[in-house]
């Protein structure tokens, strides 16, 4: 067995080497101009088409993984950076004392949550530009090397095609040459054999004549079939591949202009959301700068003869300073603007107080008109205790 499998391998080595070399001899012969050459210049245009489709779309898969790459990379970069803001961000910046602990745990929340937010935008961006950009162009390509593979073999069967053509023209003409010498025997040959043995010779160079005319004829036509169907195959195949190529590239960058829009319209509101947070921080610190500000210049005695400039209203319990704005939405509710200074007061009935609400007076009202009557109402985390 093993015998017989060595052979018939070292057969077919035989004949994949007498193949190489006769289309190598038919190539030669063709560039020479001793042989004519078929050629098919609508098929050679839709290959160089193939071609020119192949090579862009190789070009824009390599373009769309290194857009992923730094995709990934610039997520990685845009985490450490978030990561360390994190890091950074501590609720002693604003002092524990001074700023009310609900506004911290809110500015607390909203920064962890932008992070998440952040994260998860980068890691689906990622994602949908791989499912259905890169990945669709995995595809698309995956479908050339095939094409590509039998173009060649084509390629390789014309050249068989014309090798078994002009072996079979050839004959054709040896034909002709030896019938006409079969036809006045040599002279020799006459001289040599008697007369019922050269009728014996001249049949038998006619056998082997029409054996190897109809050995060609036959390669000749296996050859021209297998050489008509891949050609005919390729000519459906190729002006569909090429005229994909439009489609393919459209639902591509449309997808990923789509993503990209998405993308960036979330971040740019978790942008905004950041800047916001960074802005309450500007905030908290210059109101700090000035509290800090008005201690150090004050003493302990001026503070008392400041105090006894006015007469504070009754049931004063301590002053707070606005650090946002609120409109009033009701008639006992008191209007703030930034920087204003109210005198909170004791509330009359303390079961009217709600949660989170303080009761007050404008400072620079009671200054001018002792008027208690235009208390109001005020959320606390809107002020900061001073």
């Amino acid at each position: 067995m093993a015998e017989t499998g060595k052979g018939v391998t070292a057969g077919k080595l035989a004949i994949t080497v007498q193949k190489r070399l006769s289309r190598a001899q038919e190539k030669v012969l063709q560039k020479l101009g001793k042989a004519d050459e078929t050629r098919d210049e609508v098929f050679e245009e839709m290959v160089a088409n193939f071609n020119k489709q192949m090579g862009e779309g190789t070009k824009l898969q390599k373009d769309l993984k290194a857009y992923l790459t730094a995709v990934k990379t610039m997520h990685e970069t845009s985490r450490r950076l978030q990561d360390c803001l994190a890091d950074m961000y501590e609720p002693e910046w604003f002092g524990k004392e001074e700023m009310d602990a609900l506004v911290e745990e809110m500015i607390e929340k909203e920064m962890d949550n932008n992070l998440e937010d952040t994260d998860t935008q980068w890691l689906d961006f990622h994602q949908n530009v791989t499912d259905n950009s890169v990945l669709t162009m995995d595809s698309y390509l995956a479908q050339f090397a095939d094409i590509k593979a039998r173009i060649a073999k084509r390629d390789r069967k014309m050249v068989d095609f014309d090798s078994a053509r002009h072996h079979f023209s050839s004959l054709q003409k040896g034909k002709k040459k030896d019938e006409a010498k079969i036809a006045k025997p040599a002279a020799l040959l006459e001289l040599a054999a008697p007369s019922w043995a050269q009728g014996l010779l001249s049949a038998h160079q006619v056998a082997q004549t029409n054996l190897s005319y109809n050995q060609a004829e036959e390669e000749l036509g296996r050859a021209q079939k297998i050489f008509e169907e891949l050609n005919v195959e390729l000519q459906d195949q190729l002006p569909v591949l090429w005229d994909s190529r439009v489609g393919v590239y459209v639902n591509t960058f449309q997808s990923l202009a789509g993503h990209q829009e998405r993308f960036h319209r979330e971040m740019s509101k978790l942008s905004q959301n950041l800047n916001d947070i960074m802005t309450k921080l500007e905030e908290q610190r210059q109101l700090n700068e000035e509290a800090n500000h008005s201690r150090a210049a004050t003493s302990p005695t001026s503070s008392a003869s400041n105090s006894s400039e006015y007469e504070l209203p009754p049931g004063f319990l301590y002053k707070v300073k606005a650090i946002h704005e609120y409109a009033a939405t009701d008639g006992d509710e008191l209007e703030l603007t930034i920087g204003d200074v109210v005198l909170v007061l004791a509330f009359d009935n303390p079961d009217e107080q709600d949660d989170g609400w303080l009761m007050g007076v404008q400072e620079s009202v009671w200054k001018r008109s002792k008027d208690i009557s235009s208390k109001g109402v005020f959320p606390e985390n809107f002020t900061q205790k001073f």
